[in-house]
């Protein structure tokens, strides 16, 4: 079995990280051949739910968990890593403004890109989950300048998800069935879901999303809305966010980034904006399609834009800059 990866989760005691650790435990995201020390990370208040957490994982008997560790301490926790997936972040309150939210959670991604910088190999690679997703990445990238920015990622595979799973449901096929579907943007409201440069597999056949539906008022009305606001509604159905399909969506991402894409086939990444050729401010951590090859993703160039999708994808580049700029004044006030 090959050497131990060592595979950091924060807020570890969480519900999505309930259903995450069982995922990474059992090989479903670096393969049942690859021993792992798992490490968990949360706020001390949290330490003895999370000891709970450490005790199912031990009663899993799983063969490639090798050993398990629970910590409040950032020093312990960072240490060595090989993967940092960061969940744990500060929820958004009621009445809370989201200037208030971004605020709090600066606080808490300085900290941690900081700690990754002090103690992490510089391999390391980041997912950041808790939100707001992309300005947390980029907020944690920016206080690790020892870690290149490649390698810092954030979570829009659950949106990139639901979109496939949205057209798999109204053409009544698997949802493999459906392919290159995209995300643009931020992990918010914003987000434009693209199906232009989707192909779905119908009756054996393999056409453009836009003729397999033959509903294009849907595809660019009620099907969009649906994706941006599909984690409201599971809240409002379950009076919780959605953990589940959550954990699923990185567990999608991190086996991608480690395995890589399917020759012809691209994910949905929050990444970074440098150097790509859509005319997005550079600097962001924004959702790109990207093709991921040695465990290094590269932005898929060249795709044909109409003005309908340039407008969405300018709305939420504004939110991000907007975002980023806030963010960064937090920082620089500190």
């Amino acid at each position: 079995m090959a050497e131990p990866l060592r595979v950091l989760v924060t807020g570890a005691a969480g519900q999505i990280a309930y259903s995450l650790l069982f995922g990474i435990a059992k090989g479903d995201v670096f393969g049942k051949d690859q021993s792992l020390i798992l490490v968990l990370l949360d706020i001390t208040p949290m330490m003895p739910v999370l000891n709970g957490v450490v005790m199912e994982l031990q009663d899993c008997a799983l063969p490639i968990l090798k050993e398990v560790i629970a910590t409040d301490k950032e020093a312990e926790a960072f240490k060595d890593l090989d993967v940092a997936i960061l969940v744990g972040s500060m929820p958004r309150r009621e009445g809370m403004e989201r200037k208030d939210l971004l605020k709090a959670n600066v606080k808490i991604f300085k900290s941690q890109g900081a700690a990754l910088d002090k103690y992490s190999k510089k391999t390391v690679k980041v997912l950041v989950v808790g939100n707001p997703a992309n300005t947390n990445c980029l907020i944690a990238s920016k206080s690790a300048p020892s870690i290149p920015k490649e390698n810092f990622t954030c979570l829009t595979r659950l949106d990139h998800n639901r979109a496939q799973s949205q057209i798999a449901v109204r053409l009544g096929i698997p949802a493999k069935d459906v392919k290159n579907v995209i995300i643009w943007g931020n992990h918010s409201s914003t987000q434009f879901p693209d199906v232009n440069h989707a192909k779905a597999t119908v009756k054996g056949k393999t056409i453009g999303v836009y003729e397999a539906v033959q509903d294009d008022s849907w595809l660019k009305g009620d099907f969009i809305t649906t994706v941006q606001q599909r984690g409201a509604a599971v809240i409002k159905a379950r009076k919780l966010s959605s953990a589940m399909s959550a954990a699923k969506a990185i567990c999608d991402h991190v086996r991608d980034w480690w395995f890589g894409t399917h020759e012809g086939e691209f994910v949905s990444m929050g990444v970074i904006s440098d150097g790509n050729s859509y005319g997005i401010p550079e600097d962001l951590i924004y959702s790109f399609p990207v093709a991921i090859k040695n465990q290094s993703w590269k932005i898929i160039e060249g795709l044909p834009i109409d003005d309908f999708s340039r407008e969405k994808m300018k709305l939420t580049a504004d939110e991000l800059v907007d975002e980023r700029d806030t963010a960064l004044q937090f920082i620089s006030s500190e």
